[in-house]
């Protein structure tokens, strides 16, 4: 196994130029979810950051066979996705979880029968599906931090509107809030942080992107500047460890489970050790309520 020191000559040494960009991919990726992440963890809908990273699949397929730009494929695919969410919950019989759920299942379906028409159609379908973080072209590195950059400038200008739609939709739509449009705007937002990290994590994987460091960050801080900031710290630590013991491991893990399975173990010790929302924190709590009831009791 690699050391750290020797982890880092190779992402400095010319000949593994590949090192270096999976790094940045990663560490863009890593931020852009966090911060996003933080919005889908407010609003309960993980179930719709899963759909979402499922409707961006046909996008990608068409991209990917017509050599086109896969943000871009991936994007629209994302965004008429959505505003098929939007124009078919219209129907009051319908809640909108059933017609997310119709829909991601339809866009992936249509996804696996585009790219099986793709030469070498197992080696697409699993690049797509688990990342291929090592294999990204020079071009798609910028396209991802460009885009990352944008919509971190988007979506810290609208910062206060999407915050006020996450924790009380009612009152946000009796303030005047476009509440119909800030959905659409963070279901779009949703899109483009899972296309940016689908060659990182892949298909199946990108969701814990998303939703493991704002999850953990919400255990340890109470204060929402200070959780868009830690979901992004916390998820590019877990990127940065996960590339290093993938690549440093002489088994040769998957780099995209790996960065799950540290991004995962960081939200259990915070589920355990978090200093005031975590199990020990809770026990000592309940515990400190039982013995101060008793002198309560008699002092009275």
């Amino acid at each position: 196994m690699l050391s750290p020191i020797e982890f880092i000559q190779d992402l400095f040494n010319p000949d593994l130029g590949f090192l270096m960009k999976a790094l940045v991919m990663a560490v863009c990726s890593s931020i852009v979810c966090g911060v996003i992440g933080t919005f889908v963890v407010l609003r309960g809908m993980a179930f719709i950051g899963d759909a979402v990273a499922h409707a961006v699949f046909p996008g990608l397929a068409i991209a990917f066979l017509i050599q086109g730009n896969l943000v871009l494929g991936g994007a629209i695919a994302g965004v008429v996705t959505a505003m098929l969410v939007a124009l078919l919950s219209q129907n009051r019989r319908l809640k909108e979880d059933g017609v997310i759920g119709v829909l991601f299942v339809a866009t992936f379906a249509l996804g696996i029968v585009i790219i099986s028409f793709a030469p070498g159609y197992a080696g697409s379908l699993t690049q797509f599906l688990f990342g291929s973080i090592t294999g990204i072209p020079d071009e798609d590195v910028l396209t991802v931090i460009l885009t990352g950059l944008a919509l971190l400038i988007v979506v810290s200008a609208f910062r206060k509107e999407l915050v006020a739609v996450s924790l009380d939709r009612e009152t946000a739509r009796a303030s005047g809030l476009p509440v119909t449009m800030l959905d659409l705007g963070l279901y779009i937002a949703v899109a483009l942080a899972v296309v940016i990290s689908i060659q990182t994590i892949g298909n199946i994987l990108v969701l814990a992107l998303l939703v493991t460091p704002a999850a953990t960050a919400r255990l340890l801080t109470d204060r929402l500047g200070h959780m868009m900031i830690l979901a992004p710290v916390l998820g590019m630590s877990a990127a940065v460890i996960g590339l290093y013991l993938s690549w440093s491991i002489d088994a040769g893990l998957p780099t995209g489970g790996t960065i799950v399975l540290v991004s995962t173990a960081g939200f259990l010790l915070a589920w355990l050790f978090a200093p005031k929302h975590g199990q020990f924190a809770r026990r000592r709590e309940v515990a400190e309520e039982a013995r101060t009831q008793p002198q309560m009791e008699v002092a009275s």
